[in-house]
């Protein structure tokens, strides 16, 4: 068994303050967190990802729609839509970046 600290967990390797949880071959956990008004740019990834808010609520902005999220909530990224995430709010902003290594069948 393999037990992760978030304090403890490596960062990743951009300007947010972000962790890696847990990593595998087919899937990669990231402890996402922004504060008020901090964004992730749109972008593309060319596997599937799922979002889960743990705190607060950020707009999800794809090239078609932006939606309200919020915490328990969540929200299923397909590979290859670029998309990205603003914290609006003047609280915290967490989430769990669930990213899926897998070769689809």
């Amino acid at each position: 068994m393999d037990i992760t600290k978030l304090n403890q967990a490596p960062k990743v390797p951009f300007d947010l303050d972000g962790h890696i949880m847990a990593q595998h071959s087919e899937v990669e956990i990231i402890h996402l967190h922004l504060k008020p008004g901090e964004r992730v740019e749109k972008h593309t990834n060319p596997f599937d990802v799922i979002f889960y808010i743990l705190e607060g609520k950020a707009m999800l902005e794809t090239d078609h729609e932006r939606i309200l999220v919020l915490k328990d909530q969540s929200i299923v990224i397909k590979a290859g839509l670029n998309r990205g995430i603003d914290n609006i709010s003047i609280s915290d902003f967490k989430l769990l970046v669930i990213k899926l290594h897998y070769t689809k069948k």
